[in-house]
């Protein structure tokens, strides 16, 4: 300790300070496993952020010297709650004072080639543990009590660098572990740091062996990047080494080649700057919806193009064919049905605002644009907003004031006739009552034409739209007879 620089020993001394006032129970609990003759660390993300000045999470995690059974046991007399789910891993965890203590015993884990799991081996020592950790960044430590800071990968150099490697060579630390290259790619995203040359080499060389990784773990450092404070930069991460191949290969497909004249854009970096300008959006934190959405709505281009006469190119319907895709990618990743209608809905209007032009939209049209879109309205503002990346300034002019003048009919419209809960000025029993109908079909159908009525003619009476309701049945024999 002595011999390192006091301006690296004074960065040590503030995390530990940073970190214990905001916990202060750890100086009890690291003298409760002192008085027991075991050896206890805070490890890992707590560390690596008080360093940063992030704010630090309610979780905390622990190596310690004791054996999971020793934890169980001295863990029982300190917190109210605790559970051993993990227990075979050597991880017991416990909920005192609304925060979440993970203790795992010292570890040397080893992989066989082909399992997602690890053969687990209690290690014997702090700076053993340390070196099977995934990066330098996440091998730092605390001893507790007697507050040394410990760095034996040179993490804190790396942090200050901005530079991701891993304590051991990558190549066997993602043997080990592959959901590492994933996760190299997450800590891109959120604390933008850069990874090493030998590090992205071993990515691109393994990137297959991420095949071997459950699909919920891979969806969950996706979303993690995803919701990073540069999720562009972790995406190109993902592309640059072939991992999205194995997590949204329709990424890397939208590196459409140029044609010989440049009328063909990029739509991989089309599809990252609507992502960055989506995000410029946001009002309310990290949007997974609204991003996905971003990265995803061009994906049925590929499947579309069409090289037309006199050298232009055309995708046609490629909203809707990118809306089947994004759904089956996403079910496939296991995201939750909301979120794969959610965003697939996304994808599927995203272009519906380019028939406005120059507000000839009728207020009909208006009001099906809102219908449609229900409640993901804020969204697709946002999204549609976000798809201008034109270099032709007077053409992106024209395109916001033209989305300018829709929002302002739109709100216009929904003060007047409150579109947020278009409905027919009949529900369906009003319409079974004055028609004498039982319920059927036929209920169902009136109910729709009096919808497209309110949508092309805004709201009626109630005497109109009973004397509309009469005039469809008279034009449709078909239908049951009345009282």
């Amino acid at each position: 300790m002595s011999a390192l620089p006091p301006a690296i020993l004074a960065v040590q001394s503030a995390a530990v300070e940073r970190i214990l006032d905001r916990f202060p129970q750890l100086m009890e609990l690291g003298e409760l496993f002192q008085d027991r003759g075991y050896e206890l660390a805070v490890v890992g993300g707590v560390v690596r952020d008080a360093l940063l000045q992030r704010p630090i999470s309610a979780d905390v995690d622990f190596a310690t010297s004791a054996r999971p059974e020793d934890l169980q046991a001295i863990l029982a007399q300190w917190a109210p709650v605790i559970w051993d789910a993990g227990i075979r891993f050597g991880t017991v965890a416990a909920r005192r004072d609304d925060v979440t203590w993970e203790m795992t015993t010292y570890r040397s884990d080893s992989y066989s080639h082909h399992s997602r799991k690890p053969d687990v081996e209690f290690g014997h020592d702090l700076t053993s543990d340390l070196f099977r950790r995934d990066f330098t960044v996440n091998a730092m430590a605390i001893r507790l009590p007697d507050r040394e800071f410990c760095d034996p990968t040179n993490g804190l150099i790396d942090l200050s660098a901005g530079r991701l490697r891993t304590p051991i060579s990558p190549e066997r630390s993602f043997s080990d572990d592959p959901l590492r290259m994933m996760r190299a790619a997450r800590f891109v995203s959120q604390l933008g740091l850069d990874v090493d040359t030998e590090t992205l080499a071993a990515m691109t060389s393994m990137a297959q062996r991420l095949e071997i990784v459950s699909v919920e773990r891979v969806q969950a450092e996706l979303t993690r990047l995803l919701l990073g404070r540069y999720p562009r930069r972790g995406l190109q991460v993902l592309t640059a080494t072939g991992l999205a191949q194995y997590v949204l290969p329709e990424l890397p497909e939208l590196r459409l080649e140029i044609d010989e004249h440049h009328r063909h854009k990029d739509v991989y970096e089309h599809s990252l700057t609507v992502l960055d300008q989506a995000i410029d959006l946001e009002d309310d934190g990290p949007d997974l919806v609204l991003r996905l959405a971003a990265v995803l709505h061009d994906i049925g281009k590929p499947r579309t193009r069409r090289h037309e006469p006199g050298g232009g190119v055309s995708f046609h319907h490629h909203e809707v064919v990118g809306a089947r895709m994004a759904r089956k990618r996403l079910r496939e990743l296991r995201f939750s049905k909301e979120i794969v209608d959610e965003v697939s809905r996304l994808v599927e209007l995203h272009l519906r605002f380019h028939g406005y032009g120059t507000g000839s939209w009728t207020d009909s049209a208006v009001r099906r644009y809102v219908r449609d879109a229900g409640p993901l309205l804020s969204r697709l503002h946002k999204l549609t907003r976000a798809d201008c990346t034109t270099r032709n300034q007077r053409r992106a002019r024209a395109l916001q004031r033209a989305y300018d003048d829709l929002e302002d009919r739109i709100e216009v419209l929904a003060q007047e006739e409150e579109l947020a809960a278009i409905r027919p000025d009949l529900n369906g029993n009003e319409i079974m009552e004055i028609m004498g109908w039982k319920p059927g079909r036929h209920v169902g159908e009136a109910y729709r034409y009096l919808l497209e009525l309110r949508l092309d003619s805004g709201p009626m009476s109630r005497q109109d739209a009973v004397a509309a309701l009469q005039e469809w049945a008279r034009d449709h024999p078909e239908l049951p007879d009345g009282p």
